[in-house]
């Protein structure tokens, strides 16, 4: 299967399905001389995890990462960094039922039409469980980025159609959804309540910010940085649009009001989110990430067979009502492996 690598100079490749032994990732380009432990790949493992909320997938992963190569006493080498993840907790013979049936909003179909073969057990390849060693991977690029004094933060925008009016970056940890507005939290909770009640799932955007970048970042004129975050954003099987800076509002504006202000002192507004002509320009990066609902949910269905017979489902089993929150350190994870690739390209060409 092609397309399982991201990257020119920091590269990442993926690797492992849902309920095979175990998922992972290979690092190549990554610099030496980096401290480097498992540790700091497992607390964002940990913000991932299933199982921790409510809302949340009832499977229980640990989720603990082994570092099987690319460094040494707590350094990396500059050879290629091996992360494996097993998988602890799948039950396959919970999908038996959907071995012949095309779940409605999964990949079961698409990929049956492209490989004439799919795995069915929580959807293989295609499973969020994919994501893990992405985030594990994103904690290698963020250590990455880390030594230029660049931050990235995720936090949830919206659930359900309830969105955050407010931002208080303390509330973000204080909440089980990460989200920046103490009351807007409280009603997405009742809203994802609700949903799971009704055996139905509920979409959302996830919103991050890069604080510390720096000017000059980006390829034109089709390795422009926006497109490559964007790319890596909707890579997430979840993702269904991406927004910088203004993003769609952009198209409502006067050109006169979308157009941010030149001073010595820097930008008087931020509309290009951090953007310009596909380059950073040394402004905060803001990107918002659309997700759709969770397509497992126990309402009944239409949909085919493998031998395209008509039939309705229903997807029983330990499911999500929301991916937000869980889906946060996945985006920031794709984010920081962009910033990472595209910080080495600017330093490899004398930048």
């Amino acid at each position: 299967m092609a397309g399982n690598t991201i990257g020119v100079l920091f590269r990442v490749s993926t690797w492992g399905e849902s309920h095979g032994p175990a998922t992972g990732a290979v690092i190549d380009g990554c610099p030496p001389k980096i401290d480097l432990e498992e540790s700091d790949i497992q607390k964002d493992l940990d913000r991932r995890r299933p199982g921790r909320r409510p809302s949340a997938s009832a499977r229980s992963e640990p989720d603990r990462v082994r570092i099987l190569s690319g460094t040494f006493e707590g350094k990396t080498t500059g050879t290629p960094i091996s992360l494996v993840i097993e998988n602890r907790d799948a039950r396959s013979n919970a999908y038996e039922d959907l071995r012949d049936v095309f779940r409605p909003g999964h990949g079961d179909i698409s990929y049956q039409s492209k490989y004439g073969i799919r795995d069915h057990r929580g959807g293989g390849r295609a499973s969020g469980r994919e994501t893990a060693a992405r985030v594990a991977a994103g904690a290698v690029a963020k250590k990455v980025i880390g030594r230029q004094g660049i931050e990235i933060i995720g936090y949830t925008l919206e659930i359900g159609g309830i969105s955050s009016r407010r931002f208080s970056e303390r509330e973000i940890g204080r909440n089980s959804l990460c989200c920046p507005d103490a009351e807007a939290a409280g009603r997405m909770e009742a809203a994802l309540r609700q949903a799971k009640s009704e055996g139905d799932s509920l979409g959302g955007i996830v919103e991050i910010r890069v604080r510390g970048c720096p000017a000059g970042l980006g390829e034109p004129v089709f390795d422009r940085i926006d497109a490559d975050l964007a790319g890596a954003l909707m890579s997430i099987g979840t993702v269904k649009a991406v927004e910088v800076g203004a993003g769609l509002q952009a198209a409502r504006m006067k050109g006169s009001r979308c157009n941010d202000p030149i001073t010595a002192e820097g930008f008087l507004t931020n509309h290009a989110g951090g953007i310009l002509a596909g380059i950073t320009t040394g402004a905060e990066i803001i990107l918002r990430a659309a997700c759709k609902p969770i397509p497992s949910i126990e309402k009944e269905q239409q949909t085919v067979d493998v031998r395209g017979r008509p039939m309705t489902v229903t997807v029983r089993g330990r499911h999500d009502v929301a991916v937000i929150p869980r889906i946060i350190p996945v985006c920031e994870a794709m984010v920081a492996i962009v910033l990472a690739d595209h910080m080495m390209r600017q330093q490899a060409a004398g930048q």
